[in-house]
């Protein structure tokens, strides 16, 4: 089982604008979808709620280009399942990232995918350029720091279901992504522009963020925001909330977990749709809830192609959790098809 879920993959099937199949009238709308029958998989649906508003779909450019930017590391994970890290007698070398793990996602599913970031001059930064570059990600906007290692992160998952980390990153290479290092016309080529909250931690690396997702949306490229919390990485709880809803109002695509709205409204349900309509923003134009083993929610004014695009998601969520690491376990587009027939077969 892997140690990370399909945070990004509900993201990554928007980009390839499946066709419609299903068509929805104005309310809300639950409806479940199990591409596979297999019990030792996890169980797969959607439920989709409607925002009155907007009945048109958001304007796309021609080209399918999803820019990433933010952090790429090295995760450590143990060789056995289960165990906390203390208790973990060895560790595998897996690479990692949430941003890069989207861009590598994206391309192993057939897509056209960079990655913005910053590495160290070392042994480890250059063996992800590497594996960006032999997983077709375009990697010209990875940069080089010659004074700081690049990111490390230790993670298991504990008997009880739940994720440990452990980071070394004082500071990291990633943080110190400076504004005049972006390449400001890999961004504005984009389709969509994708990042999430850790890049907005510290500076240098907060310009950064702002200055590059300043310059898709002026662009008119598609901003897509997936928080990420990883509270350790804080210097407080409330530094966390006051980082993550300050570009809120910005994204067009917002990723969040049921654990994110959880904290962000401190307490709140997060199954209450009151309570997670509360994130929908006037520009926003989807709203996606992960709930692991669950599938997703998705909240949207009109977009009813997203039915099929994220039934493929979770197809690629539940491929993804069967093998450990992250960009190690990442689908190809062929065997989450192979998959998806299977299971009408």
């Amino acid at each position: 089982m892997a140690l990370l879920h399909s945070s990004g993959f509900c993201f990554t099937a928007v980009a390839f604008n499946h066709p419609p199949s299903v068509s929805h009238g104005p309310g809300t709308v639950k409806a479940s979808c199990s591409p596979f029958s297999s019990p030792s998989l996890p169980r797969l649906s959607l439920q989709r709620k409607a925002i009155p508003g907007d009945n048109g779909s958001p304007e796309t450019k021609e080209n399918s280009l999803v820019v990433c930017f933010g952090e790429m590391l090295i995760d450590f994970v143990p060789t056995s399942s289960g165990l906390s890290l203390a208790e973990a007698l060895a560790f595998k070398k897996a690479p990692g990232g949430a941003p890069a793990n989207v861009a590598v996602g994206i391309a192993r599913l057939g897509g056209s995918s960079a990655f913005i970031g910053k590495v160290g001059e070392d042994e480890f930064g250059y063996m992800l350029a590497d594996i960006l570059k032999e997983n077709n990600v375009n990697n010209e906007g990875m940069r080089f720091d010659p004074g700081a290692r690049t990111a490390l992160a230790f993670v298991t998952l504990r008997k009880d279901g739940e994720r440990e980390f452990m980071f070394y990153r004082n500071p990291s290479a990633d943080m110190l992504l400076q504004e005049d290092e972006l390449d400001f016309d890999l961004i504005r080529k984009a389709k969509i522009f994708h990042y999430g909250s850790i890049s907005l931690i510290t500076e240098p690396c907060k310009s950064a963020h702002l200055a590059a997702a300043k310059a898709a949306k002026d662009a008119g490229v598609i901003v897509s925001y997936d928080p990420n919390l990883r509270l350790p990485l804080w210097p407080s709880a409330d530094s966390a909330r006051e980082g993550i809803l300050s570009i809120w109002n910005t994204a067009d695509i917002i990723k969040m977990s049921e654990e994110e709205i959880s904290f962000l409204t401190k307490g709140e349900d997060p199954y209450d749709d009151a309570v997670v309509r509360k994130f929908y923003h006037p520009n926003l134009k989807l709203l996606l809830v992960t709930e692991g083993p669950d599938g997703c929610r998705y909240y949207t004014k009109e977009e009813d192609r997203l039915r099929d695009a994220l039934k493929f998601a979770n197809a690629c969520g539940a491929l993804t959790v069967t093998e450990r690491g992250a960009i190690p376990a990442l689908p190809s587009r062929e065997a989450v098809l192979n998959a998806m027939l299977k299971s009408v077969a």
